[in-house]
């Protein structure tokens, strides 16, 4: 019985042959690889990875489907909400050191995705994501570039990210009405150390109002803070540099 895409959840299947071996040879899988798909819907990119890996785990929030891979051999299938999902248990339980993170992420919420997983960065090893290209654009945007933005300050500290692959609309059933591409992740082996949750509302404050000096927003939230070292803040929030976000971080820290 064929699967009808639910709006609900954001489905678009990938049917494109050739767009899938692409993913997977960037991919890469290698047996025995601790890897988690997010969102694997018809199994279009499940098959080909399971079939590399030996075993795979993957996290579906639609019942229906859930169903229908469970009855595959190698798959373990955990039915939620991948938000609810606790990576580093899941790490834990599943014996391994590092997790692998695939998936074709839902475009409604994948920026909540990308920042639950950013909780959990110290057991994955890589990520590799179906997102909206425009959103990749601004994960991996430059200072001083219209795609930079706080997308870009709160991944930039802890992942170098590629785009990898571009993935027309005509690659789905149904299309998506945006383009979409392959981002590659890899967390920085050293990356600079600082409290998460004070870097997260230093950056939301900054970008706040983006086109305002930033004397205006983050200079009032600095004070607040009894800030009283130096900061440039005549410039917008895009012209500053991802290191210059984490030291003044760091500072606060102090």
């Amino acid at each position: 019985m064929k699967h009808i895409a639910r709006k609900r959840f954001g489905q678009h299947f990938l049917t494109d042959g050739a767009i899938i071996g692409a993913i997977v040879e960037a991919i890469a899988p290698q047996p025995g690889d601790a890897m988690v798909e997010i969102g694997p819907g018809l199994a279009a990119l499940t098959q080909p990875l399971v079939e590399r890996l030996g075993r795979l785990t993957v996290i579906e929030l639609d019942r229906d489907l859930a169903l229908r891979l469970r009855g595959h051999g190698q798959l373990d299938v955990i039915e939620s909400d991948v938000l609810k999902v606790d990576f580093s248990a899941l790490a834990a339980r599943l014996g391994a050191g590092k997790l692998r993170v695939v998936g074709n992420l839902p475009y409604n919420i994948s920026t909540p995705i990308l920042f639950h997983l950013l909780d959990h960065v110290a057991v994955v090893q890589d990520q590799h994501f179906m997102l909206q290209k425009e959103v990749i654009d601004r994960m991996v945007a430059r200072p001083a570039t219209a795609d930079y933005s706080r997308l870009s300050v709160m991944l930039q500290w802890r992942y170098a990210m590629d785009n990898v692959l571009f993935v027309p609309p005509q690659s789905f059933d149904p299309p998506p009405r945006v383009d979409s591409a392959i981002v590659r992740m890899l967390p920085l082996a050293d990356p600079p150390a600082i409290d998460l949750a004070r870097y997260g509302a230093l950056v939301q404050v900054a970008f706040s109002q983006r086109r305002k000096i930033l004397r205006n927003t983050l200079g009032r939230w600095l004070d607040e803070q009894g800030f009283s070292g130096e900061f440039d803040l005549q410039r917008r929030a895009e012209e500053v540099p991802v290191s210059e976000y984490v030291a003044l971080a760091q500072s606060l820290q102090a």
